[in-house]
C-alpha cells in the first residue's frame, strides 16, 4: 500500500556521508512537477548506530526514505517487510511507510539499472563484464540476471572479492566467471560493460577501448564524463551514465512514496543535469 498522497508529507535521504547526494534535487523537482506543494524532501547525515533511533522518532507525516551507504544493509532488521528484489542482494535503498505505520523495504537500484539500459535500447545481451566487486556490483549482477542470457565476467582485485562475486552469481542464478583486475582491458570488448568502481579507478582502461565499442554503463555521475566514458563516446559506443541510473531509481522511489504514477522523469533528469553543471 503506497503512502497517502496528501499535503504536509515528508521524505528524505539518509546516509554518511550525505552532502554530495543529488536525491533532494531530484525529488523536489518531482514534487514541483507533480504539484505536490505540501511535500518536502531533505537529507540527513545518519550512520548505522544512529539509524534505529532516527526511524523511531519519525512521525505520521513521513512517507518514505531513500537510503544510501552505509545504511542499505543496516536497515534490513528494522523493516517490517522486504521485497524480493531487495532480499536478493541484501540491500534496501527505499523505505516506504504505510498508513498503519509499517515499514516496507525495497531496492529500486536493480530495476533502475534495467530501465536505464532499456532507455538506451539494451533489452538483452548474451554476455557482459562487470568492473569491480562491491555493493553496486551485486546490484549489477541482479540486473543482469534479468537481461543477460550468458556469462558475466567480473574483474576484481582479490580472491576474496572473486569468491564473493561467484557466491552472488550462484544466489542470483547468473553464470559468473571471475578474472584478475590486471586483465580488465579484455572487458572492453564485451557487449555490455558495467563499471561499478570509485572515481579514477577505470581511467587507465580508457586506452583499451576498441574502435567499435558496444555499450558502457558507468555508474559514476560526478565528475562526468569519466575518462573511460569520454573515450567510449569518442569511438561511437553507447554510454549509460550514473545519472541515468540515479534518475530511474529515484522515479521509482517517488512513485512508491507518493502514489503518483508515472513519475516526472524529464523534470527530475533536467534538475539533476542542472545541479551537476553547477558543481
Amino acid at each position: 500500500m503506497p503512502a497517502r498522497a496528501t499535503d504536509g508529507r515528508r521524505a528524505a535521504v539518509l546516509g554518511s556521508p550525505i552532502a554530495h547526494s543529488l536525491s533532494p534535487v531530484l525529488h523536489r523537482a518531482a514534487y514541483d512537477a507533480a504539484g505536490l506543494t505540501g511535500w518536502s524532501y531533505d537529507s540527513f547525515e545518519v550512520d548505522e548506530a544512529a539509524l534505529p533511533g532516527f526511524l523511531d522518532r519519525l512521525g505520521p507525516e513521513w512517507a518514505g526514505l531513500s537510503l544510501t551507504m552505509p545504511l542499505k544493509r543496516a536497515v534490513i532488521p528494522l523493516v517490517d517487510e522486504i521485497s524480493d528484489t531487495a532480499a536478493s542482494v541484501d540491500a534496501v535503498n527505499t523505505l516506504v511507510f504505510t498508513e498503519d505505520g509499517r515499514r516496507l523495504g525495497d531496492n529500486t537500484d536493480i530495476p533502475g539499472m534495467v530501465a536505464a539500459l532499456r532507455e538506451h535500447g539494451i533489452e538483452q545481451v548474451d554476455s557482459a563484464a562487470i568492473l569491480g566487486a562491491g555493493a553496486t556490483a551485486s546490484s549489477a549482477l541482479a540486473a543482469l540476471a534479468r537481461i543477460c542470457t550468458g556469462e558475466v565476467v567480473a574483474y576484481v582485485r582479490s580472491e576474496a572479492r572473486a569468491a564473493e562475486m561467484r557466491q552472488w552469481g550462484e544466489r542470483l542464478d547468473v553464470e559468473v566467471r571471475t578474472a584478475d583486475w590486471s586483465d580488465a582491458a579484455q572487458a572492453m570488448r564485451a557487449p555490455l560493460v558495467i563499471a561499478t568502481t570509485p572515481a579514477g579507478t577505470t581511467d587507465a582502461l580508457a586506452t583499451a577501448v576498441p574502435e567499435r565499442p558496444a555499450t558502457l554503463f558507468d555508474v559514476l555521475y560526478d565528475p562526468w564524463p569519466t575518462e573511460l566514458a569520454a573515450r567510449w563516446s569518442m569511438f561511437g559506443g553507447a554510454v549509460v551514465s550514473g545519472l541515468d541510473l540515479l534518475v530511474h531509481q529515484a522515479v521509482l522511489q517517488f512513485e512508491q512514496m507518493t502514489g503518483h504514477r508515472p513519475g516526472p522523469m524529464d523534470a527530475m533528469r533536467h534538475a539533476g543535469e542542472k545541479a551537476l553543471a553547477a558543481r
